[in-house]
């Protein structure tokens, strides 16, 4: 029997501060098959972050030169940084067929599904306005302009959830996660990254 499996865009958006980074380290932990998008991003290093690993830490002006070289799947401004996503690895782990879990805001996923025109768009949500800036302020990492920038863009960005296949409150983490690897795991199943499983079965009948 073969099965040809095409791997999956696995996009994870979610206001700063909703415990997105949490769950994704936990499902990709859980998940070793599924390969890490690295963007590349000219904000700084957060205490912790791998060069290569978290991200590609790149200056502005290589970002905006590789952006004007096709070099994006997608890319966008947030915060006053630009994050993009590689194009050429993406397409030679899903030819291959593992999944790529793209971690990336509102704007970078919606120019993912004209890149791919296939995926899983799942968007965190915190569960209440007070709790989101009870975590911004808790990292002690932003200055007060920073947080509230961010939690003025939070709401920008949950007007768009409308637009995502799934909605999940991280409210508690343990019922978090296990929505989010239920999402993941039934999104495996979709015939459409099975195109020869039927055939295959077949052929032997």
């Amino acid at each position: 029997m073969t099965n040809k499996r095409l791997g999956i865009v696995f996009v994870v958006c979610a206001p700063s501060g909703t415990g997105k980074s949490t769950l994704i380290k936990r499902l990709c932990a859980e998940f070793p098959e599924i390969a890490f998008s690295v963007s590349h991003t000219t904000r700084a290093p957060r205490p912790g972050e791998r060069p290569g690993v978290d991200y590609q830490f790149v200056t502005t002006e290589d970002f905006l030169r590789l952006r004007d070289e096709g070099f994006f799947a997608e890319w966008a401004e947030v915060h006053g940084n630009y994050y993009g996503t590689p194009l050429g690895p993406v397409l030679g782990m899903l030819e291959k067929g593992r999944d790529v879990l793209f971690d990336i805001d509102v704007k970078g996923a919606a120019q993912l599904r004209e890149s791919f025109r296939q995926g899983c768009h799942v968007f965190l949500l915190p569960p209440s306005r007070e709790e989101l800036l009870r975590r911004l302020s808790g990292r002690g990492a932003d200055t007060a302009e920073v947080i509230a920038r961010r939690m003025e863009n939070a709401a920008g960005e949950m007007r768009q959830a409308e637009l995502f296949d799934h909605l999940i409150v991280n409210d508690a983490l343990e019922q978090a996660y296990d929505a989010l690897r239920c999402v993941y795991a039934a999104e495996r199943l979709r015939p459409r990254y099975h195109p020869e499983l039927v055939a295959g079965i077949l052929a032997g009948w």
